[in-house]
């Protein structure tokens, strides 16, 4: 069985087993969440109902992002500003997908 879940402004497809990286989310590693924002579940080619279904997952760790070098330039102006960025991410396992307890 799998599902599209919606978590930080994004969707993930997942199932059964699969680790997914996400935006950040609190908790600590062992940790158990819940994502109950499921916009679609289904097994094989045919759709489920998706009213009242969550997905139970559990944080793996607490991880940062690559690096990202934002660099500003306007030409002729002298003006050049180096910056670095790192997000904070959530890596996920997923336990099981079910209605919600």
């Amino acid at each position: 069985m799998f599902a599209v879940v919606r978590t930080g402004g994004k969707q993930y497809r997942v199932a059964a087993g699969d680790k997914i990286v996400v935006e950040k989310l609190e908790g600590d590693a062992g940790a158990s969440v819940t994502l109950s924002d499921v916009l679609l579940a289904g097994e094989g080619s045919e759709l489920k109902p998706t009213d009242g279904l969550t997905v139970a997952a559990e944080i793996i760790a607490q991880a940062k992002g690559e690096k990202v070098i934002v660099f500003k330039k306007r030409r002729r102006h002298n003006y050049r500003r180096r910056n670095g960025h790192r997000q904070n991410h959530t890596i996920l396992k997923i336990v099981s997908i079910g209605a919600s307890a």
